[in-house]
Parts: C-alpha cells; structure tokens; sequence
C-alpha cells in the first residue's frame, strides 16, 4: 500500500484544475479540531458547482440512506480533505463539518436566520433544522433524500457523520421489514454500493444480467473504478433473488391492505418465440390509492388448457398469501379459450372474466377496417408510404418542397398492423401531403410506374375515413387519463363513440355508413349495449354507478337506470346480511330478489330518533302518511344520499372524492372499492392505447428465462413500494402537523 502521503498527491492529480480554483483556505488551522455548528460561505467567494461525479455520488449517498460511507470513501469527500490537506497529509486549511446534512447541497446560507435555495432561488427561514428545507426540495423539485425518506433521518445522517463506525454498524444491521435496500455485508462499504448500484441499473432499465460481460460496460466501470472487480452473472444472480425475496415481503405485507383484488393477465411473447403470461394485480388500497403490481411472470406451455389457467393464477395467489376470495374479478388480454377461461373461473373459484377494454376496441375497428374499397385504399397507400422510403430522390425531392413552403416537420409515416392508432397517423399524413406527393410523381417518371397513385375517390374515403377514426382516438385518450383508468369510465366512452361516430356518418358516402355501421355493431355486441335488462348485470354499468362522476347514468333509460338503483340496494343488503364480511367476488341479484328490511343479521340499524315521541309520531301519520325514511334501512339511506349528490367535475379523480366522503356513506364505499379497483386494460393504458411498441415490451422481449421473472418483478414493484410508503409517511406527518 502507498503512504497517505503518495496517496494524497495520486488523488490531487485527478482533481480538474477549475475543481483546485476558488476555495480560498482559511487563515490558521488550529481551530480543525473544534467542530462548529454551522459553515457560514462568505458571499465575496463565487459559488463553485459541483462536477458530475460528485453529484452522482452524493446521489448514491442519498439512496442507500448510508451517506456517512459515502461521505469517507467516495471521491467527493477525497477532493475535501485534499483541499484542506498541506504537504505533509495534515489538515491546515478548509475544514469538512461532517456533521453537515446533505440537503446543504442544494441550499446557500444568508446570515444565521434564512437561506436560498440553489435550484428556484427562493429564500426561506433557517431555525437550526433542515425539516423546512427538505419539505421544499421534495415538494418543489421532487428532490428526495432517499428512497424510504424519513425526516429524523437528518438527526441518524449527523450522529452517523460524527461517529462513521455507527453509520457502518447500521447499514449492517438494515433488515427487509425497514429498508427495501438489503445490500449483502462486505467488507468495503463502496464496493458494496458499486455492486447493488449495477444490480439496480439492471433492474430498472432490463439489462440482462450478461452486460457485465460486456467490453464497453467494463472498460466504462474500469474507468471510473479502476479498483473494482466486475462481477460475474452468476453472482450478481444470487443478489437479484436476494433483492426479489426482500421487496417481496413488504409486496406480501401491503397486499393484506386489499378488500379486493383484481388480477390482470398480460399474454406476450419473447423474442425466441416463447409465450409468457405476467399476472398483475389491481387494487385499492385502505387510503382509497389505486395501486397495480406484479406478482409473477411465467413461461406457457401450449399443451395446457384452461383448468391449467385458473391453477396457475390460484399458485400465484398462494404464493403472496391471498385467497381466492380476495379476487373479485379476472381480466385478460385474449379472446383465445374465453369461453372456456371464463367457465372453469367462474365455476372453481367463482371469479368474473372480462376481455381487455383495448383489445376488444382493436376488434371492433378491424372489422370496420376490413370493407373490401377500405383494404384497397390503405394498400395503395402503404404503397406510396414505401415508395418514399426506398427513393432517395423521391425523398428529396418531397423534402425540399416541404422546406419551400416551411413544413419540414410533416413526414410520412407508415402504419404498424395492428395497431389501429398508426393506420390513422398514415392516414393524416397522406393527406396533409397530398399536393406534395402527387408533384413528385408527376416529376419522377420512373414514380408512377413503381407505384400505383390513389385514385381521387380513395384520396375522398380516406378524407372521410380519418374524422370517424378520430373520434375513436380522442376516446382511447380519455381513457389514458390517470383519473379514468377504472372500468367505470368505459361504458360512458363506448356510449359516447357509438352516438358521436353514427352522427358523424349521416351525411357520408355508401362506404363509410358501412364503416361505421360494422364498428358500431361490434361495439354493441362485445359490451352488451341495449335496452334489455342484462346490460345491467355487466360489472362495468355498476362501477359507473358508483362513479361520483357518472352516477346520473345518462347512457341508460329511465326504466333501467330505476332497476340499477333497485338493484344496487340489493347488493348493499345482500353485503350486510352477513355477520362475517362478504367474499371479493361480485353478485348480481336476480330481478326477483327482495332485500329484507329491519335489523336481522347484521344488516345496520335503521335511524330510529326522528319524532318527538311515539304519541306525536302517529298524529303525524295521520296527517301526513308513513314517514318513508322510517323503516329504511340505513345503507338504503346512505345509497339514496349517494344518488342526489352533485355530480363531480369530469376531471375529478374518483378515490380522491371517496377519500373525502367515505364517512358519509362508508356502505357505498366499500362496493366502491370492490368495483372501482377493475382497470379497464390488462396493462396501462399508455401501454394497451399506445401507436408503437414501449421500451418496456421491447426490452422484456430479450432477457433470458432464468431471471425475467425477478427482473420485470423489481422493475415495476420497487419504486412503486417506495412511493406508496412516502405517501403514507407524508399524510401522517400532515395529519399530525392539523392535529
């Protein structure tokens, strides 16, 4: 080993010489040994910021909640005690206060009473605690400390920095139930950091384990690390089954939170052509958040049938201790075997099957695409798309064109069967370039003899085409919305899509009424649109009930908005009729069930105190008649309450309107929460709705087999975890501050 001596000169050599500027040392070095309360910069030095690789590794700090380690052994903190360092290794200049809290990096004292924030500039009050300003950084800048942030982390991270061995001692001592961050002991705490932060970059971004294998990634961490070993796959596989058991816990712990579960089946395939299924589960949770997390992915086997379906979903809910009876509801992204599906689901675990709200829309705009003059045009189309992409010349000369008239951002795009989203794209391209591409062709003469020139009445069907198109996307990007992605937000949209696209075909030609009319009939026929009475049995009319939003039902007819009211109340006694609480899964009562009034069997008191005395009661019935309310039940009570609520702004988010009035109608609430947890996608919406493949769905599609599963489950879970704790943290701690 080198002296401290050669070390330090070694170290001073990397230091940039703009790093070596503009700290001014302070006269006399006898005061290093006395520690002070705060480091005061005088406002004649200029405010040096910090290199990239200090502020990565004051970010590394920050994360793991260790920053005491990172503090003593990262490059940062060398480059201190450099500055402060004479030639003999001694501290006779700058002193480090270790005890300073890391959110000083972003904050520059004004006095002893306020300092400004670094980012928006702002000043704020400075009472000895950093509390104030690590609110701000949070709020303002979405600047967080770390990752399971606590505020009395600033009292631990000073005790930490005054003695370095306890902060070692407890980032030893992090078990699962406190800190998702469970780095395996080692004797170096940055080689340690090093090694969890490549696991997590492999993680978060779906690296396969190989890349350590790879030159670039060596030659780069070599680089910067010139000490560090890369690991090997199989090392850093062990690391990832021990980060995957941790997360895993704390996935169990906050899934008992669930009344109700909703499992979503995503069907995709990798690409060495190998099926896989990733079940997802859906729920809200007791502080009315929607919260959606993976629980497995696993590969599918063609020899398998449907009862194979319901067994793998009941070993995925063994697994994370759920019982079948916390799943209401079942949704999946297929129409492979859905009869079969929905049959062996419904009758071995009595779970409801409903097919993916974008798949089904897929489904219905290909059977309106598929009129034979539509076929024809879209050919012709991705004729002249293609021929643009091969010539050169062609492309140039549409460029410069483009450039003459300053419409360089137009360009053509070609359309990505299936996906529907992209044919419109095409579609509106084509047209906005109209003139443009039939000059080329007219000047190119080797353009018309490649390719075959749309003939003016498909130029006019696409013309008429993309408004009905159109109107579908404006649909797909409402239900994109956070605030609609529940089920209860479907049936309002599939309602308004029938009525605007049948509005908008009145006046069209033979061809797009054809369109139209085959869109609509498959809109009706999949979501069971019409007059009839079973509508109302469809899982997605009720959570539209139940949707502050949607409530009034303007979809239905006055007689079935009736029944659905009659049924709803039936479903709230059928609830509380039991003494022990009610299974997940949904029950529609038949038209000829009756709730029973009174008290019996656990059902809630009905309101009882209303009159002055039993005497004036009856002369007021006489009077006047039976006071209805008398012999209500109080849930058939909370439910007409409900009904005359105003109805909600359309941009209002309804878990946070129930958040706010559980209390007033805490039976309503619960089927609420029962229905309002179904998605209408079996994935996101951005996802189910989106005109190309994600990076997510790309990157997925190459990572080996033996750790997909561990990969996808991290990358969805962890900052997912992490943010719902944060949340609970911060309502708590406001909820204290009222208090």
């Amino acid at each position: 080993m080198l002296p401290k001596n050669a070390m330090a000169d070694v170290n001073a050599k990397r230091v940039p010489p703009f790093l070596q500027k503009g700290v001014k040392p302070e006269d006399g070095g006898g005061d290093a040994q006395q520690p002070k309360e705060e480091i005061i910069e005088e406002p004649s030095l200029p405010v040096i910021a910090p290199s990239y690789p200090q502020i990565v590794q004051e970010e590394i700090s920050m994360v793991f909640n260790t920053y005491n380690m990172a503090a003593n052994l990262g490059p940062s903190s060398r480059r201190k005690r450099e500055k402060g360092a004479g030639h003999d290794g001694t501290s006779t200049a700058l002193y480090v206060d270790r005890r300073k809290s890391k959110v000083w990096n972003y904050y520059t004292k004004l006095g002893d009473a306020y300092v400004e924030c670094n980012v928006c500039k702002k000043q704020l009050s400075f009472h000895n605690s950093t509390t104030t300003m690590r609110e701000h950084l949070v709020r303002k800048h979405s600047i967080r400390d770390t990752l399971l942030s606590q505020l009395k982390d600033d009292q631990a991270s000073e005790a930490d920095y005054a003695a370095p061995e306890n902060g070692i001692k407890r980032a030893r001592q992090m078990t699962p139930e406190n800190n998702l961050y469970h780095p395996t002991p080692c004797l170096e705490p940055r080689t340690d950091m090093i090694l969890e932060l490549v696991l997590e970059m492999i993680f978060r971004d779906l690296h396969p384990l190989s890349m350590v294998k790879d030159k670039g990634f060596g030659l780069l961490l070599g680089y910067l690390e010139p000490s560090f070993t890369l690991p090997s796959p199989a090392q850093l596989s062990s690391m990832l089954w021990h980060r995957y058991n941790v997360v895993k816990q704390h996935l169990e712990h906050y899934l008992q939170t669930a009344h109700s579960v909703v499992l979503c089946v995503e069907s995709w395939i990798s690409q060495l052509s190998q099926p896989y299924l990733t079940v997802t589960a859906s729920f809200i949770d007791g502080e009315w958040r929607w919260a959606r997390c993976i629980l497995e992915t696993q590969p599918v086997h063609e020899n398998k049938g449907a009862s194979d379906f319901g067994e793998r979903l009941y070993t995925v809910l063994s697994e994370f201790g759920l019982s079948c009876k916390a799943v209401s509801c079942v949704i999946h992204d297929s129409l492979r075997d859905t009869a079969a599906n929905s049959e062996q689901l419904q009758g071995a675990y009595g779970w409801a099957s409903l097919c993916c709200a974008a798949h089904l829309l897929d489904l219905c705009i290909q059977a309106g695409l598929e009129v034979e003059q539509v076929q024809e045009a879209l050919s012709a189309a991705r004729g002249i798309v293609r021929y643009f992409q091969q010539d050169a010349k062609a492309t140039c000369s549409l460029n410069s064109k483009l450039e003459a008239i300053n419409k360089t951002k137009l360009k053509l795009v070609m359309d990505a069967r299936p996906r529907w989203i992209t044919t419109i794209e095409m579609c509106e391209s084509l047209l906005d370039l109209k003139w443009a591409i039939m000059s080329v062709l007219e000047e190119h003469p080797k353009g018309t003899a490649a390719v075959q020139n749309l003939a003016d009445h498909q130029w006019k069907l696409l013309q008429d085409l993309v408004p009905v198109m159109r109107t579908i996307k404006i649909a797909t990007s409402f239900l994109r919305e956070e605030q609609n992605v529940s089920i209860s937000s479907l049936m309002p949209c599939i309602h308004g899509i029938v009525a605007a696209i049948g509005q908008q075909c009145e006046e069209s030609n033979s061809v797009i009424k054809t369109v139209v009319g085959n869109i609509r009939a498959q809109l009706m026929q999949r979501w069971g649109i019409s007059e009839d009475e079973t509508v109302l049995e469809s899982p997605a009319v009720i959570a539209s009930f139940l949707d502050p939003r949607f409530k009034e039902m303007r979809f239905l007819s006055p007689t079935l908005r009736s029944e659905l009211h009659r049924r709803v109340k039936n479903m709230l006694s059928q609830m509380f009729n039991h003494q022990s609480p009610p299974p997940a899964s949904f029950w529609v009562p038949n038209s000829d069930y009756k709730a029973e009034g009174g008290e019996a069997g656990g059902q809630l008191p009905a309101h009882k105190d209303r009159g002055s005395g039993s005497q004036s009661q009856s002369m007021y019935d006489i009077l006047l008649g039976k006071d209805p309310t008398e012999s209500m039940p109080e849930i058939h009570q909370q439910l007409e309450n409900y009904i005359v609520e105003p109805l909600c702004k359309r941009s209002t988010n309804p878990l946070d309107w129930w958040r706010s009035n559980e209390h007033r109608f805490p039976a309503v609430a619960r089927m609420s929460r029962q229905y309002l947890a179904i998605p209408a996608t079996a994935v996101l919406p951005d996802q189910a709705f989106a005109a190309n493949e994600s990076a997510l769905e790309h990157r997925r599609a190459v990572l080996a087999p033996e750790n997909l599963d561990q990969i996808l489950f991290l990358h969805q879970n962890f900052d997912f975890l992490e943010s719902m704790r944060n949340n609970s943290e911060n309502r708590g701690r406001n909820l204290h501050i009222q208090y």
